[in-house]
């Protein structure tokens, strides 16, 4: 007994005829009667009492309520495949950084998701450094991050580069210019976040270059609440001008007036994932055009 068997069986029930059923699967009427005589020997048992008409036996009653669901699932199996075969179906393992999950990422799944409504995403937080080995050992498919320590695993494509900007406490003197030189707040606490972000290393590499005493700083591990400490006064702070835009209260936006500070972010996958599922082509190309610079 085979799938296309079952279903010319229910397609006979459904229709009330042979012929009928014959015409709707396009088969010829003589095929349709020798998948049912096949279908009954295989059981051992007659389905159908054949005449001008035909009616069910007991048997026949029997088999259709307990199938019925097996070829419903397989219409959904079936046509669940034949997305995923189109790229318009399939499970996608997304991994992000901050700030780019909670600012641009929402937004951009949900114009993703609003054009491909049966592709199912996931989204796992974590550092660069963590979602390069997510990817690796294969708990992740695709990931928008900073620039990772690359092996041969490994392929990133840069997309774009964010700027760090000053963030200050309003009324904070270092402020009373448009452009701040880093060694005019070299003597202030800094507000730093988690030792393993990326953007902590460009600032302390930043700040190691220039002449002084040791660093004030304070440890701040949510980007996010970063910006509250530096507003409630506890410090300053080198964030990215995208989440600051425009400043959180209590706060004042000033560049720098050395030479710019960046971190560049792209799309993170595994060489040997190439060529990509069509799902996370999908993806891929969508990010690419979202987050690339014209």
């Amino acid at each position: 007994m085979d799938f296309k068997t079952l279903k010319t069986f229910h397609k006979i029930v459904a229709c009330g005829s042979f012929n009928r059923a014959a015409e709707e699967l396009n088969y010829a009427q003589s095929t349709v009667t020798m998948q049912i005589k096949k279908l009954e020997e295989d059981l051992g048992i007659r389905l159908l009492e054949r005449g001008k008409t035909f009616r069910l036996t007991e048997a026949g009653r029997l088999f259709f309520e307990e199938s019925r669901h097996i070829v419903k699932d397989i219409d959904h199996l079936q046509h669940h495949m034949a997305d995923l075969l189109l790229g318009e179906g399939g499970n996608i393992r997304l991994g992000a950084v901050e700030p780019i999950a909670s600012c641009e990422l929402p937004q951009i799944l949900g114009r993703f998701l609003a054009d491909y409504p049966k592709i199912r995403v996931s989204v796992d937080i974590a550092n660069s450094s963590a979602l390069g080995e997510r990817l690796v050992q294969g708990s992740l498919d695709l990931a928008v991050c900073s620039t990772p320590a690359m092996g041969t695993d490994l392929y990133f494509e840069p997309l774009y580069a964010e700027e760090l900007v000053v963030l200050l406490p309003e009324g904070h003197p270092a402020g009373n210019n448009e452009r701040i030189h880093l060694k005019d707040i070299r003597e202030h606490r800094l507000l730093i976040t988690a030792n393993n972000c990326t953007y902590r290393k460009k600032v302390e590499i930043a700040f190691q270059e220039l002449p002084g005493s040791q660093m004030n700083t304070m440890e701040i591990g949510s980007m996010t609440a970063l910006k509250n400490y530096v507003a409630a006064g506890l410090g300053v702070a080198l964030i990215p001008k995208s989440i600051v835009s425009p400043p959180p209260p209590g706060t004042i936006v000033r560049f720098i007036d050395d030479d710019p500070i960046s971190v560049t972010f792209g799309i993170l996958c595994k060489t040997a994932a190439f060529p990509l599922k069509q799902a996370d082509a999908k993806l891929y190309q969508y990010l690419k055009q979202e987050l690339g610079e014209p």
